[in-house]
């Protein structure tokens, strides 16, 4: 039995969401330095926020620039491979990073795409509207029909 592929063959995914309060763009390299500061000053804040029960991320301690830039590197590469979409949320009009978006193949059974999203502490009002608006964006511009989207 040969497993199903995260996407279609034909799928030309989706690479930006904007609204009015933040724009989505795909993680990558060039995002090391903000995304690393973003959500460095947010442990707690993203600890509490649904889809991160067991408390092991982000880490209190060891994440060097060089690592997290190792983490993003392997985002862009499961992203260029179509086996799970890692966007960075950004300030609209700007480079500042707000946040992160994943989309990756489902944990739980009955699913088919795991969602998780973070922002940061000082834009906690983002997290609700980020969270729905990536809802939508998932039911009119993906695959996916069964997300799920721990709690949500």
């Amino acid at each position: 039995m040969t497993e199903r592929p995260f996407v279609p063959g034909d799928l030309d995914p989706p690479t930006t969401l904007v609204t009015e309060q933040f724009r989505l763009e795909p993680l990558g390299p060039q995002h090391n330095v903000a995304d690393l500061a973003a959500w460095t000053s947010s442990i707690e804040h993203i600890r509490a926020t649904p889809g991160y029960p067991d408390g092991s991320w982000p880490p209190l301690e060891g994440m060097t620039p060089e690592r997290n830039l190792a983490d993003l590197t392997r985002h862009a590469a499961d992203f260029a491979a179509r086996r799970g979409f890692t966007f960075t949320v950004l300030e609209p009009g700007t480079d500042d990073v707000v946040g992160c978006v994943y989309l990756y193949p489902p944990e739980r059974d009955g699913t088919d795409v795991s969602v998780q999203s973070w922002v940061r502490a000082d834009r906690a009002e983002l997290d609700g509207p980020l969270a729905d608006a990536v809802a939508s964006w998932i039911h009119h511009d993906w695959p996916w029909s069964r997300p799920d989207r721990y709690g949500r």
